[in-house]
């Protein structure tokens, strides 16, 4: 199969107005948010990238957003965002849980264990 047909399950945000319109979508319908704030020029983050990509194809019930900070300082700026990668998990517009720098088991740990919270209780 080839890779370039697989349509990217990340969103990228480049205003605030499409993040409020996602942040809002993902409310509406009860979905978390995962969201990598990015830039291009840290090297870092950029070697994220297909790994955020597979997260987002493993967990199509979560809403996968990239934000390069450039493009959206006030929002960066907002969720106090100091360096690059930062990976926040966010519901109902809050942030739940933030992951600072390139780390891929830390990252996947922490949304496995964000999901694990909320399938407890909805149970209960």
């Amino acid at each position: 199969m080839d890779e370039q047909l697989v349509k990217s399950r990340v969103v990228k945000i480049d205003s605030e107005e499409s993040w409020n319109y996602f942040v809002s979508q993902a409310n509406t319908q009860g979905c978390p948010l995962v969201v990598h704030f990015t830039a291009a020029w840290c090297i870092p983050s950029v070697v994220m990238n297909p790994f955020f990509e597979e997260l987002a194809l493993q967990y199509l019930d979560i809403l996968f957003l990239l934000v390069d900070v450039d493009d959206v300082k006030e929002l960066a700026l907002k969720l106090e965002v100091k360096a690059m990668p930062t990976f926040i998990i966010m519901r109902d517009g809050v942030q739940v849980d933030k992951v600072v720098g390139a780390n891929p088991e830390e990252v996947k740990k922490r949304i496995d264990e964000y999901l694990n919270t909320i399938r407890v209780n909805s149970h209960s």
